[in-house]
């Protein structure tokens, strides 16, 4: 069989370990062809292509970002982009796709199995808000990140009696704001799934200063919205530049900077935001998601060889298996009550507000 794979949106540590297993699988055990597409969906749409044998995948499993880079094109918003997806797979001769992806490129990978295509997903989310599959590669290497740099500030945070607001990912979902916020000791986490109120935090600053610790750490998701003010507003999101990509998505960035004012403003303590950005998407993955990642590969090329179309891997409890594309495509999976009440359960007054 000869087999397309892509990597699409935004690039993640793990995702050439996903390209290695099942390229090594598929020729070891069931003697396939792949075909690597360059760009994501721009790769299809343009017939952008590398071969994907063992020497092209020899080495990359510690390696960050993709071989295959990776773009946000959106085949769907192009006028008959999905039907010059199909017709350029048909021209290479490609019996079928696996497409790594989050929900966005997935969205795109349900829609040629609606059209009859024969398609496999990988699920790939830094912010690990994927519904149906209980973690995303990358995840673990982007907490890892985080922390490391919660720690590293709360030196300088002490030393100059300073707050300090750390800026991480998670658009709809505070994954990483959350576990890094725990695993870091923050004294305050803001969560997309729970608007803020800057005056609520001050508060609880100012107990805090009150004990006698003059210095605090504040982890903010960069997808975070601000409590409206009075109850007919609506939260609203901070974003560094005007328009949309082609999923819809604004570009966020610097709700830290947008916190760390508010906070000095009210409480006249003097405080610095550090915004991690692309640093957590950047690196070698850990061995966790190597691992991981590994195992979605592995069950990707499965899925295939099972005729299992319009599935995604999934990672339930300790297994790998598959689940409908639609089902990991309903919804966000939000950050759940359980680590939540962990993080309240740290504070004497709610550290996410």
């Amino acid at each position: 069989m000869k087999i397309g794979i892509l990597t699409g949106g935004g690039d993640c540590p793990g995702l050439n370990a996903v390209i290695r297993a099942a390229v090594r699988k598929g020729i070891f055990h069931y003697n396939d062809q792949f075909v690597g597409f360059l760009e994501g969906w721009r790769g299809v749409l343009e017939k952008k292509t590398m071969p994907l044998d063992l020497n092209a995948v020899a080495g990359i499993l510690p390696r960050g970002g993709t071989i295959l880079r990776t773009s946000r094109t959106n085949p769907a918003k192009r006028d008959g982009g999905l039907e010059q997806c199909l017709a350029n797979l048909k021209e290479l001769g490609v019996d079928a796709m696996i497409c790594i992806g989050g929900d966005d490129t997935n969205s795109v990978t349900y829609k040629l199995h609606q059209r009859g295509f024969k398609v496999v997903g990988v699920p790939k989310t830094i912010d690990n808000d994927l519904s149906g599959t209980d973690q995303c590669f990358g995840f673990d290497t982007a907490v890892s990140i985080a922390t490391e740099a919660i720690d590293r500030v709360h030196s300088t945070a002490e030393a100059h009696n300073r707050v300090i607001v750390v800026e991480v990912m998670g658009r709809d979902s505070g994954w990483i704001a959350v576990y890094s916020g725990i695993a870091g000791g923050a004294d305050v986490i803001i969560i997309p799934e729970r608007p803020f109120n800057l005056r609520e935090i001050s508060q609880t600053l100012k107990r805090r200063h009150e004990r006698g610790r003059y210095f605090s750490i504040v982890v903010v998701a960069e997808g975070a919205k601000m409590a409206p003010d009075d109850a007919s507003g609506e939260a609203s999101l901070v974003t560094t530049a005007e328009g949309k990509d082609e999923f819809g998505h604004v570009r966020l960035g610097g709700i830290g900077n947008v916190v760390a004012a508010g906070i000095e403003k009210l409480t006249g303590y003097e405080t610095r935001a550090v915004i991690l950005g692309h640093t957590q998407r950047g690196g070698s993955p850990t061995p966790f998601d190597r691992v991981l990642a590994t195992r979605y590969g592995l069950g990707a090329i499965d899925l295939v060889h099972q005729n299992a179309w319009g599935q995604i891997v999934a990672l339930k409890g300790q297994q790998i298996t598959g689940i409908p594309l639609e089902e990991a495509l309903k919804e966000n999976r939000k950050v759940s009550k359980d680590l939540i009440d962990a993080a309240l359960g740290l504070q004497d007054t709610p550290p996410i507000v």
